[in-house]
């Protein structure tokens, strides 16, 4: 993969002029990349986000987003010109992307690059859920280690229980090739078999809650997938159950969520992502059953250099070629 540490643009004479609909502030350096090669239409700083899109739309033929900001069908059916919309990141749910395809725009994301790096997290959140370590932190923390009268309460031991996958995609099977390195039997729940892997399937994904001991979402965000994870499956898991989510917030059903960990019948939730994100229920942050991260799952320096990189290439070759990269059918 190309890395963009020096400008691949130096020869050109004219920068192509493209839309970029939000800051990538998350990315080590997207922002000044895409200023250094393209002419770009700063979208979010105009108070005016339709009229912005009238005066400079024209002749526009290429965007770039995120999961974050999207593209929805106003934004992509304003831009009569548009061919194509460059997402920064593996997720593209609030792209429209069935109206992109209908106006012949191609869409492409970045998949793969943060693959393990989600992956590790998820079992960051599971060893820290089980083992209660954000709770044995804030003990160290508070000062209370050797002045108060007993500890934290017991954790749970993690190596060789039962892990339930929810979506066996890339991340999904980079969770169950780790979950087989700490002696686990490993099911999963699609919306149907592979044939190509060895894990135990679910149908049911209420019947795969009954029989793990831990619950790992990582399928897809969207309207297909809102509160896939709802009440019966969540007391399903059960009182010593521990869901992890490095999806999509609205994947799974808050309020059922904090009404199960708050009633027992739910043992422990590690949230990297949240139904209403910045927004985060009191309940879940004030709960020692609870670990909470503010959307880190492709955070780190690697992660967000290779995404800015595969964006980059994606626009690049839509410049040179006419077909992005790593398109979203």
């Amino acid at each position: 993969m190309t890395v963009f540490a020096t400008h691949p643009y130096d020869n050109m004479t004219t920068k192509h002029r493209i839309i970029q609909v939000g800051s990538l502030a998350g990315s080590p350096s997207a922002n000044k990349n895409l200023a250094d090669r393209y002419d770009v239409v700063e979208l979010w700083k105009f108070p005016d986000r339709k009229a912005a899109l009238a005066e400079h739309g024209k002749g526009i033929t290429a965007v770039v987003t995120s999961a974050n900001f999207g593209a929805n069908a106003e934004l992509i059916n304003a831009l009569p010109d548009l061919k194509a919309i460059c997402s920064w990141g593996v997720g593209y749910e609030t792209i429209d992307v069935e109206a992109a395809h209908k106006r012949g725009v191609q869409v492409s994301n970045t998949p793969d690059v943060l693959t393990d790096c989600v992956a590790d997290l998820a079992w960051g959140l599971l060893i820290a859920g089980a083992r209660r370590m954000g709770q044995g932190e804030r003990f160290v923390r508070a000062g209370q280690w050797g002045q108060v009268h007993g500890s934290i309460p017991l954790g749970l031991r993690v190596s060789g229980k039962k892990l339930g996958i929810v979506g066996l995609g890339r991340i999904g099977e980079a969770i169950a090739k780790r979950g087989t390195g700490f002696d686990m039997e490993v099911r999963y729940h699609n919306r149907r078999k592979r044939d190509d892997i060895d894990y135990g399937y679910e149908a049911s994904l209420v019947d795969l809650a009954k029989w793990a001991d831990f619950l790992i979402v990582a399928t897809v965000g969207g309207p297909r997938t809102r509160h896939l994870v709802n009440q019966p499956v969540l007391e399903a898991l059960g009182p010593k159950g521990i869901i992890v989510n490095i999806a999509r917030g609205p994947v799974i059903d808050e309020t059922a969520l904090v009404a199960a960990l708050e009633a027992g019948k739910l043992g422990c939730a590690a949230l990297d992502v949240f139904e209403h994100e910045p927004k985060v229920p009191e309940a879940l942050t004030k709960s020692d059953n609870a670990v909470v991260l503010p959307h880190i799952g492709s955070a780190t320096l690697e992660t967000r250099l290779a995404m800015e990189n595969l964006m980059l290439e994606n626009l690049q070759a839509y410049f040179d070629t006419g077909r992005v990269i790593t398109p979203v059918e």
